[in-house]
């Protein structure tokens, strides 16, 4: 009796991970936060599944397969950029676990993809002020017809904008239902 119980005890350690442990990035990221660009090594890739912002470092680390393959610095956020967003108005990038729910190639920025804010506890949490969590949180470009590079600081009414350049990528390689991780 013993000896069955012990085999099945074996296949169970060594069954494939779950989906989710795939999907979520390795929770040592501290180190990536501060030299991203430094030690990231060259992957190839043509899409991403997981995206962390650090709202902190100004930095967005993007994964594939669990594995960090790009980041980019220099993130602009709304005008009031720290703390989660919990109000219409408050001018905050939320902060939490979202996934890319579409994108907007007519955008009044250049290029966006939408976030899935709020989420069914930010709506509850605004509910018991019985304010508006907002909404249209975008991963977005800078401004359409801006004739310099970018604007300078944060701008946004809590989105998180990037150059032209950088949003355009994005596009390409970022699918819908790509899960978007935002912290403080």
């Amino acid at each position: 009796m013993r000896l069955p119980l012990l085999a099945l005890l074996l296949l169970a350690a060594c069954a494939a991970p779950s989906v989710e442990q795939i999907k979520r990035p390795p929770a040592v990221f501290p180190p990536l936060a501060r030299d991203a660009a430094r030690i990231l090594p060259e992957r190839r890739f043509t899409s991403v599944d997981y995206l962390i912002v650090d709202k902190s470092e100004r930095l967005m680390v993007a994964y594939a397969a669990g594995q960090p393959v790009k980041a980019w610095r220099g993130l602009q956020f709304g005008d009031a950029p720290q703390g989660h967003k919990q109000f219409e108005g408050d001018e905050r990038t939320p902060e939490g676990r979202y996934v890319i729910e579409g994108r907007n190639p007519g955008s009044a920025f250049h290029l966006s993809l939408k976030v899935s804010y709020p989420n069914a506890e930010d709506r509850a949490f605004a509910a018991q002020y019985g304010r508006s969590p907002g909404g249209d949180i975008f991963l977005h470009g800078q401004p359409n017809g801006l004739s310099y590079g970018r604007v300078p600081g944060d701008w946004t009414d809590g989105c998180i904008a990037l150059s032209n350049d950088e949003i355009e990528e994005l596009w390409r390689i970022v699918p819908d239902g790509a899960v978007i991780e935002i912290r403080p």
